[in-house]
């Protein structure tokens, strides 16, 4: 058994069992993506997020 908090993908459930107890796939551990000062993507995540701001009224 894991120590550490595992999220199942097929329904979002999260759980410290190896297997989901709603249905019964296996959980992986949600990561979060490396940090990288050399970010290829950074630029569209920004004009993402400013065109989600601008969308709803913030900007």
């Amino acid at each position: 058994m894991s120590i550490h908090i595992l999220k199942c993908l097929q329904c979002g459930t999260y759980t410290i069992k190896d297997k989901c107890p709603k249905c019964s796939s296996i959980p992986v551990q949600p990561i979060p993506a490396k940090y990288s000062p050399e970010d290829q993507y950074g630029k569209y995540r920004r004009e993402t997020k400013k065109q989600q701001m601008v969308e709803k009224g913030w900007l």
